[in-house]
């Protein structure tokens, strides 16, 4: 059995800054998308149940190295342990992955994940439970497992059937992309804040000293703004031609699907 106890690694690919009553957690494989490995979901599920307990800790703040939060789960690495015979491994990584998701969707304090940059899969599964997600235009949203053949996982199934207008069953069933504004006014993101702003916005919450959502809606309000929404989105096409038609086009009867191929 795979070892879950914190070593060096672990520790690497999360980086740790403390500002008083405020952890900062940057995801820290930069060269692979900070795809999500067994070592970091372990460290990261590690730091965020010792946080939830530890009265000097008011708010967590979750961001990614380089050009993405984190572009999923490193499937890549799953299958190698596979294909060595360890597929102990591969369902460990799974079982750490939705333990940490449902810890996230139900965490007492609040989180602040800074999505600037790719965000898909599990890296979606990793932040859009929280409370505070923010987008930017560096934002690029999509759940591609469909691709893979297997269902939108990581609680998506929840957070989509929740958007409005049939719109997540859409995006789960087509693995579309989003940008900063669709994740916005869609509901995905609950904040949308220019790149070049977020160095002041992660300088006023390091000086939060309470675990108030109304203050910290406050301090991510001050930074926030309204972004435009192409209007070739894919968000505005389907709200605006009906999702519903897409989605019941889908899910017609067996004998009329099989018409389509």
């Amino acid at each position: 059995m795979a070892s879950f106890g914190s070593t060096r690694r672990e520790e690497d690919s999360v980086l740790v800054q403390q500002n008083l009553f405020v952890r900062t957690l940057t995801l820290n494989r930069p060269r692979q998308l900070n795809a999500l490995n067994f070592e970091m979901i372990s460290r990261l599920l590690e730091l965020f149940l010792a946080y939830e307990k530890d009265d000097n800790v008011k708010l967590v703040i979750v961001k990614g190295k380089g050009r993405a939060f984190c572009a999923g789960g490193d499937v890549a690495a799953v299958v190698r342990q596979i294909n060595e015979g360890n597929w102990r491994l591969g369902a460990y990584f799974f079982q750490k992955e939705f333990t940490l998701n449902y810890l996230l969707a139900t965490y007492s304090k609040p989180q602040v994940s800074i999505l600037n940059g790719i965000v898909m899969g599990g890296g979606a599964g990793a932040s859009i439970h929280g409370r505070f997600r923010v987008a930017t235009e560096n934002s690029v949203f999509a759940m591609p497992e469909t691709a893979l053949g297997l269902f939108p996982d990581v609680g998506a199934s929840y957070y989509l059937s929740r958007l409005p207008g049939f719109f997540g069953e859409y995006v789960g069933l087509t693995g579309t992309r989003l940008d900063g504004a669709e994740m916005l006014v869609c509901g995905l993101a609950t904040h949308f804040v220019p790149s070049t702003r977020l160095s002041y916005l992660e300088e006023a919450l390091c000086k939060v000293d309470s675990s108030d959502f109304n203050i910290i809606q406050a301090i991510i309000d001050k930074y926030s703004q309204n972004p435009t929404l192409k209007e070739k989105s894919a968000y505005y096409r389907r709200i605006a031609s009906g999702t519903q038609d897409f989605i019941h086009h889908f899910w017609r009867a067996p004998a009329q699907v099989t018409k389509l191929h």
